[in-house]
């Protein structure tokens, strides 16, 4: 089965495939992060999706589209940068909607809870690392075409929040990265946990092959 992994710096969900015998390629504009050169594609995910795959995992870019960013957006109070931010949802949104409409027969398309929901339709499925046996706190929608749901494998209890002074709390391991560069920051927040990636190679490839793909 051949499969894209599109914008995954870790490698984490393509290696799952990989381990299973597939065709796996994750593909980023960043360089790999997993060691392994020779199974990532250094170039724009949307060029790929020009070529046959039978499964496309997609994990765009979410700084746009996440809920967590709509206070920017008003532009009474932030004028021209809430305009520009605007304009580069728009952009998002488009990039996201590429995978939603691909060709691919199997495609599941994963995002922080956000504007998607309101802009295209509700996700299928939410999960959380926890439901796969790692230990934390991270909501992660997941839309499908042509796969069913995950089945959780191993639930564990998540570690406690960081609560702060305010109030609010968040997952420590979210607000532990706060002490990492803007760029290694984001990195670290978008990978994927690797209980999810071995659900996502161990459940999707049974299903897709019991239906002779």
């Amino acid at each position: 089965m051949r499969v894209l992994i599109a914008c995954e710096e870790s490698q984490r969900v393509a290696l799952e495939f990989r381990k299973m015998g597939h065709e796996a390629y994750s593909c980023d504009l960043e360089e790999a992060g997993g060691g392994h050169d020779l199974m990532h594609l250094n170039v724009d995910a949307l060029q790929m999706l020009k070529l046959r795959w039978d499964l496309v995992i997609a994990h765009p870019p979410c700084t746009y589209l996440t809920v967590t960013g709509n206070r920017w957006f008003d532009e009474g109070k932030y004028g021209d940068r809430a305009r520009e931010r605007k304009a580069n949802r728009e952009a998002a949104v488009e990039f996201f909607m590429a995978f939603a409409k691909c060709d691919a027969p199997h495609v599941a398309i994963e995002n922080p809870v956000g504007c998607m929901s309101t802009r295209w339709r509700k996700p299928d499925q939410i999960v959380q690392p926890y439901m796969f046996g790692d230990p934390f706190e991270k909501k992660t929608c997941l839309w499908l075409k042509g796969l069913e749901p995950l089945k959780p494998t191993d639930e564990v209890e998540p570690e406690p929040r960081k609560v702060f002074k305010s109030g609010n709390s968040m997952p420590a391991w979210y607000a532990d990265a706060w002490h990492l560069p803007p760029h290694e920051r984001a990195k670290v927040r978008s990978r994927t946990f690797p209980g999810i990636a071995k659900a996502m190679a161990n459940q999707w490839c049974e299903q897709i092959g019991m239906e002779g793909v």
